[in-house]
């Protein structure tokens, strides 16, 4: 590092815990190139054609990565089994049929070239992407940008960009090192795809940052399961970092520091080892009990996404899956919806991997704001996240809710099985629920099929749900609050507007008593109670929502130990005083600071 080279701080979004300090490998940040022209009539067929062999050669390589994460992984290639499922979405989308016979369109009615097609049509679709409320299913516009990069690449015959390089390289101290001692390497890249993230060995790669991404983005849950420092939505970050700068990842305060002082270089490398220290104490208190200072055991779930993420989770040292999320069985089928049998097989994969613990299906959580059908009209939905969505919708098609409950409960067959309702905002819509499940058990019976018991909760995630906790309780077994979208309704705020963002703020006090109100309540009925939104895998609040009385939480299966510290270190009996100030301040961010 040069004197003349100046230090500078990009922010981004911290995804994924720890300090990196490495060599920047930069990855291309501009997309394959795309050319733009016509074809003569007579060149359709093969221009069809040409998309037909790099869709399939798409397709053989991420089936043969599969095979690899699958048969052939060992402890050098670090690659976690999320991957299996990450790949599966992207097969699905370079195999969805909707996709091609847009593609083939283009090619016949305009006579563009294969290229110009297939973005073509990316557009078309990414508009839609762009629309969706919901930010999990939003950031999944990255994942078919990534897909049709692969199949542009196929067919220009260019390969992935991202290559380790090996030379001769000094230490941060500026000494040389020797031929055969790797320098850690950070990669910097506009995006990665699923694919892509196969190609890191933590022997080589030791952290990353990303222009573009969010905290539900495929990029940052690889991350995450890989326990590997990143940030993602750097915005420029491709473009002012330069090969081989050093670059510091700070994963937790979400930074990317390129070209760090020799002072800034020995601090995070203090903080480094600080982690270090950190994740090997923690580590230590997997297999320790969740219990607090004054003896009160507290339960830790884990939210999945796939049937592959169950066995993951138990591996965490979670106690149960509190919050299975069964969308992704349902989009991008260009309104094929998943069959009876697919659903059993997937949620009886998912609690066969529990063995024993419980498993939280929620119903499927799609409609006007998260469209199955890709090519379906959006622009009557003024309101999408308040339109004919999640439990409304479900109840709006009783065929394919009762498809779903009966898929439910022939898994239930196989272990403990909860059934979560989502956007619940009446006891009426549970007792239609209700209604519907009955049904299914009795359509199980005349068929002679095998099915359990399920309990039945409610999300709590609408202000009115709060309001009406009274006639709901008694229909449930049990709730969950989604502080996600309880925040984001109470506030009128949509956290992906970048104008309001940062009026999104679950210590608002609006917010705090709703989720004080809604333990409290609940607890008095003998109700469970669970959280299983941001605010559970956040550390800041765990103190907080165990003084009101919260002792069952749900997160991302990586937040398991960190939450669980600051368990053992809590008594929820002088929490219980102190979050009583917290609930009755007009300031709950100073009162927060008062923590006993």
């Amino acid at each position: 590092m040069t004197a003349s080279t100046a230090c500078l701080s990009v922010h981004g979004i911290a995804v994924s815990r720890g300090i990196a300090i490495g060599r920047a490998v930069c990855v291309t940040a501009t997309r394959t190139r795309v050319a733009h022209y016509k074809i003569a009539p007579d060149q359709v067929a093969a221009e069809i054609e040409r998309v037909v062999r790099a869709r399939q050669q798409v397709v053989d390589e991420l089936v043969r990565l599969q095979h690899e994460i699958l048969h052939e992984n060992t402890l050098e290639t670090h690659a976690p089994q999320e991957l299996v499922a990450l790949l599966d979405v992207h097969l699905m989308l370079v195999q969805d049929e909707g996709l091609a016979e847009a593609v083939r369109g283009w090619i016949e009615d305009r006579h563009y070239n294969a290229e110009w097609a297939l973005t073509s049509q990316m557009e078309v679709i990414a508009r839609q992407f762009d629309e969706m409320e919901d930010a999990y299913l939003r950031e999944r516009k990255a994942d078919l940008e990534q897909v049709v990069d692969k199949v542009l690449r196929a067919l220009s015959g260019a390969s992935s960009p991202i290559a380790a390089p090996q030379s001769k390289r000094q230490n941060w101290q500026g000494e040389l090192l020797p031929d055969d001692l790797n320098v850690p390497l950070v990669l910097i890249a506009h995006d990665l795809s699923p694919a892509d993230m196969l190609q890191f060995k933590r022997d080589v790669f030791v952290g990353f940052a990303t222009d573009v991404g969010g905290k539900t983005s495929h990029t940052a849950i690889v991350a995450r399961s890989m326990d590997i420092p990143a940030v993602v939505g750097a915005r420029a970050a491709s473009q002012l970092v330069q090969q081989d700068d050093w670059v510091i990842i700070d994963g937790d305060a979400g930074v990317l520091v390129v070209n760090p002082s020799p002072i800034v270089l020995a601090e995070y490398g203090f903080k480094q080892r600080q982690a270090e220290v950190e994740r090997e104490r923690l580590a230590r208190l997997k297999n320790t009990p969740a219990v607090t200072l004054d003896g009160e055991a507290i339960e830790l779930m884990a939210n999945i996404e796939t049937p592959e993420d169950a066995a993951a989770a138990r591996a965490a040292g979670a106690k149960g899956v509190g919050l299975f999320r069964t969308e992704f069985l349902f989009m991008g089928r260009s309104g094929v919806l998943p069959d009876e049998e697919e659903q059993t097989a997937a949620y009886t994969k998912a609690v066969l991997a529990m063995q024993g613990l419980p498993m939280t299906i929620r119903t499927v959580d799609v409609g006007a704001d998260k469209p199955l059908d890709r090519t379906a009209k959006t622009d009557t939905h003024l309101n999408p996240a308040m339109g004919q969505r999640a439990i409304r919708w479900s109840l709006a098609d009783p065929a394919m809710f009762l498809t779903q409950l009966r898929a439910v409960l022939r898994a239930s067959a196989q272990g403990l099985v909860h059934l979560l309702v989502p956007m619940v905002a009446s006891a009426r819509e549970l007792k239609q629920t209700r209604n519907l499940l009955e049904r299914a058990r009795a359509q199980l019976d005349r068929r002679g099929q095998a099915h359990g018991q399920v309990l039945i909760g409610a999300m709590i995630e609408i202000p009115a749900a709060v309001i009406a906790l009274d006639a709901i309780l008694p229909e449930v077994d049990f709730v969950s609050i989604g502080t996600n979208d309880l925040i984001q309704y109470t506030l009128a705020i949509d956290r992906a507007d970048e104008t309001v963002a940062s009026l999104y703020d679950p210590l608002h006090p609006a917010v705090l008593r709703l989720i004080g109100q809604t333990i409290t309540q609940a607890t008095a009925a003998g109700k469970q109670v669970c959280v299983c939104g941001e605010m559970a895998g956040d550390a800041h609040f765990t103190a907080l929502l165990l003084g009101m009385g919260l002792r069952s939480f749900s997160m991302h299966p990586s937040q398991l130990l960190r939450i669980k510290q600051e368990i053992l270190r809590a008594d929820t009996r002088r929490l219980k005083v102190w979050a009583q100030r917290v609930l009755q301040a007009l300031e709950p961010k100073l009162a927060m600071l008062d923590k006993p």
